[in-house]
């Protein structure tokens, strides 16, 4: 079953599936301003940077369509800064500041001095992105399809499936695509600490599609890969640089550097919105840090002391060298990355 994540609600409000109620719950949430927007996307409601790079899109339509009194050129400069704003909601996935940043250029650009045909521009734009992101999503399960051969074991990190994007996902989009081909094939769910990605939704959509899945702790996948129970690895990404530097959730990396040791391959699944032009390298990504009371107090169940000192990234950055390939809607982008990430992008 693929979950429709983010909707757009006529007259002009955008709807979540909140994601912080899954497995235990399914509810919806209904956002009417950007603020509700920007929180959304800050408490993990919604998540995953292909969805929260449309939630930002839908977010300036909630905000500009709630301002129809003001005129084009007032309307121009509020969706500059409410694309601004939701910009600061969260700061590693690249996907947002992509969406945000065509809202304000399709914005910019327009001439005509309509303002419901400029109000139309902009909505259209937004729902643009959604449909541009579900093509994607099922090109690259198309594309990365292939990899899947009969009876592998696949280990994957986090949540990359429709719960992350505008459609069925990055990752996991692989597994749907391979799965429709009537391949045989296992999952490992790590369960994705501090917030249980892994457990509380990619096990739950994997479930929902009929694929053999079963959940590990984090710190068990060496043991399954020493094992010899791991037969490739295929994670998401929230952004990605033009070396190959990748960054995805917390602990991704740890995996990557074990599926070296153990000569397992190791592919990010990712749509070309998750590639910064800007980013040379590692060190051009930023990472979010998180409240540490997801560690020491998470799920309402104190698992630590309350004053104690927390670290709490949300992602760590996997260096190219590590990755086999990127999986893509425009197909495999081999090494040398510094090369081919280049030409894929232009």
């Amino acid at each position: 079953m693929i979950l429709q994540t983010v909707e757009w609600i006529e007259p002009g409000f955008v709807r979540f599936i909140d994601q912080t109620k899954l497995p235990q719950e399914k509810t919806f949430i209904t956002c009417k301003t950007k603020e509700e927007v920007f929180a959304a996307i800050k408490r993990l409601s919604v998540r995953g940077a292909p969805a929260i790079g449309i939630a930002g899109a839908y977010g300036v339509c909630v905000d500009i369509l709630s301002k129809k009194n003001l005129s084009i050129t007032s309307l121009k400069q509020e969706l500059i800064q409410v694309a601004e704003y939701l910009k600061t909601s969260r700061p590693t996935a690249v996907n947002l500041f992509w969406a945000l940043d065509r809202m304000i250029e399709v914005s910019n650009n327009f001439s005509g001095t309509d303002l419901s045909s400029y109000l139309i521009c902009i909505v259209n734009e937004a729902k643009s992105i959604h449909e541009e992101d579900k093509t994607m999503c099922a090109n690259i399960g198309q594309n990365g399809s292939i990899l899947i051969k009969n009876n592998m074991r696949i280990l994957t990190h986090c949540n990359a499936g429709s719960l992350a994007t505008g459609g069925q996902g990055t990752a996991l989009s692989v597994f749907y695509e391979a799965l429709k081909e009537n391949k045989k094939f296992s999952v490992y769910a790590d369960e994705t600490r501090p917030l249980l990605q892994g457990s509380r939704l990619t096990a739950f959509e994997l479930l929902e599609a009929g694929i053999d899945v079963t959940v590990i702790c984090d710190n068990m996948a060496g043991f399954l890969m020493k094992k010899g129970k791991i037969d490739m690895i295929i994670t998401g990404a929230d952004r990605i640089a033009l070396n190959g530097d990748s960054a995805n959730k917390i602990g991704t990396y740890s995996i990557a550097k074990l599926a070296k040791q153990f000569n397992i391959p190791f592919y990010i699944a990712a749509p070309s919105s998750t590639f910064d032009h800007n980013a040379q390298s590692e060190k051009d990504i930023p990472i979010e840090e998180r409240d540490g009371n997801e560690i020491i107090n998470g799920f309402n169940t104190q698992t630590g002391p309350l004053k104690v000192k927390v670290f709490n990234p949300a992602f760590d950055v996997t260096e190219g060298e590590l990755i086999k390939g990127f999986i893509t809607e425009k197909g495999l982008i081999k090494k040398p990355f510094s090369k081919t990430i280049s030409k894929f992008l232009s």
